[in-house]
């Protein structure tokens, strides 16, 4: 955890594809345990994601919202 409460779980590059596949790996698990995925489209918005989207710069994972 870095000094803004943030974890990097892997980092990953479209020319490495030993990165690309350790990346999958950690967003599989972290989805598995139920995490969401979600990728920026710009200023208030994003898009939820099953697949690590190669092209992004970040995925950024959270856990459900509680409540109903």
């Amino acid at each position: 955890m870095d000094q803004t409460g943030h974890t990097t779980l892997a980092e990953w590059t479209k020319a490495d594809p030993a990165s690309v596949e350790a990346a999958v790996a950690a967003l599989r698990r972290e989805l598995d345990a139920g995490y969401y995925a979600v990728v920026s489209e710009g200023e208030g918005r994003a898009s939820q994601v099953q697949t690590l989207p190669v092209d992004a710069d970040l995925v950024i994972l959270r856990r459900p919202i509680a409540g109903g």
